[in-house]
């Protein structure tokens, strides 16, 4: 799981458009622009005074509905890049999600990618704040999306952007019962998702003694780190625990010698090639190294206008005309991560549960060769929720017919593991992914 600060939203995948209105930032009403044919919308929500969430929406070329199965919309709450139109090359994206959907990219929390607030101290405390910012601005977005009405919508994430996807769906369901909000909660899907951060850390040891990358007595050491942060989430110390995390994380680094924690087979991070993409100044800590490699990976390179930083704040930044001459898009924003410091590692499987009570699907799709949140972890916080040890079904990809992945549904809660991926599963197993999420969606394209 990158750090909360790295969760951003990379709107990388984009397509360069012409913009048909342009409202100054700072308006109550929102602010919209887009293309003439309207297959893009985008802009801002004020959702709190001087707080402005960013989002995109894309209408797929293939939209087709039929009367038993509409074409459904994803709401990606965390990162971009890996499923868009179009690649951080700009070039078409084979796998993108819009041959199933339509999709909408939120930088979310405020404070993130083009999300911004005018006072540091307007930045969310927790991940419910996130929930209620997310929920004013989906109650635009009905608005301004007129095919949300009529399209099922899927909250989809992945790392810590599953813990907002949890409290935006118990606060979306919530609200639909009560008859406040006039859509279809198609489902929520957590990818790699850091629900239960005591599962997720004590986890460390057991992957990594299977792996070879602890030896007994490494392992040993970072079982009673582990064993510490779960006495401390118990005791409601959840600031304290966050810096214990933060050690095993640490010791892990020393001690494995340099493990990639979002993907175990990648090796170890060169620091010097880490932290020539590191903001000048700052202290982030280690685990921000982990996504400047997969920034670095995206963009092909460390700098210049052709990355990840030069292309959204040149051409997209130029193209989208809305956004503020004095914003610079960054991948961290170490505020936004100090201002959840107490929220990082309380659980999220309540709200989960409570989906489930109401009858909402839910799927947990998660990467074989992930570490920081490993498939064992998710086994574990999903595991009390009584899921039944069904047989699993083998997943393939044409023209493929090697298995690609397992899953596993027990009435509205579906499991897959996906082979060969680790914490970005979009990235690393593109195929399956976008034929998994076509499952999850229903999508009349499946």
């Amino acid at each position: 799981m990158d750090r909360p600060y790295s969760l951003l939203a990379l709107l990388v995948s984009v397509l360069l458009c012409i913009t048909l209105v342009s409202i100054p930032s700072g308006s109550a009403e929102p602010v919209t622009a887009g293309t003439p044919d309207g297959s893009e919308l985008w802009g801002y929500v004020e959702v709190r005074p001087k707080a402005h969430l960013f989002w995109w929406y894309y209408k797929s070329p293939q939209r087709t509905s039929t009367p038993t199965k509409p074409w459904p919309t994803v709401l990606w709450l965390q990162g971009g890049p890996e499923m868009g139109p179009l690649d951080v090359n700009l070039q078409p994206r084979n796998s993108t999600w819009l041959q199933k959907a339509d999709l909408i990219f939120v930088d979310n929390p405020v404070g993130v990618g083009y999300s911004y607030v005018e006072d540091d101290s307007l930045l969310v405390k927790t991940d419910w704040e996130q929930a209620a910012d997310a929920m004013t601005l989906l109650k635009a977005l009905v608005k301004e999306v007129p095919t949300l009405q009529s399209s099922p919508l899927f909250l989809v994430a992945e790392s810590y952007g599953g813990k907002y996807a949890a409290t935006l769906g118990v606060a979306v369901a919530r609200a639909v019962r009560a008859g406040e909000l006039n859509i279809t909660l198609g489902g929520v899907a957590l990818g790699d998702s850091w629900i239960s951060p005591e599962d997720f850390t004590l986890s460390y040891t057991p992957v990594l003694l299977s792996v070879s990358r602890l030896d007994d007595n490494a392992g040993d050491e970072a079982s009673k780190i582990a064993e510490t942060v779960k006495e401390q989430i118990a005791a409601g110390n959840f600031t304290d625990a966050e810096g214990s995390w933060s050690d095993i994380l640490q010791f892990i680094n020393t001690r494995s010698g340099g493990v990639d924690v979002y993907n175990f087979l990648t090796g170890s991070l060169d620091p010097a090639s880490s932290s020539a993409s590191t903001p000048t100044g700052s202290s982030f800590p280690s685990t921000v190294h982990g996504m400047t490699k997969y920034s670095r990976y995206l963009s092909g390179e460390d700098s210049g206008p052709n990355t990840i930083y030069g292309i959204m704040n040149g051409v997209i930044k130029d193209k989208l005309k809305i956004i503020p001459k004095n914003l610079t898009w960054v991948m961290e924003n170490r505020a936004v991560y100090n201002g959840l410091i107490n929220d990082i590692m309380k659980p999220r499987i309540d709200e989960i549960d409570e989906l489930l009570s109401y009858g909402v699907n839910v799927t947990v799709y998660n990467g074989q060769l992930d570490i920081i949140c490993s498939t064992i972890g998710a086994e574990a916080w999903v595991q009390k929720l009584n899921f039944l040890s069904l047989p699993r079904q083998s997943l393939y990809c044409n023209p493929s017919k090697s298995t690609k992945g397992f899953s596993r549904s027990y009435k509205n809660l579906h499991f897959y593991w996906i082979l060969g991926a680790g914490h970005y599963v979009p990235v690393d197993q593109p195929c399956i992914a976008l034929s998994m999420i076509g499952s999850i969606t229903q999508s009349p394209a499946s």
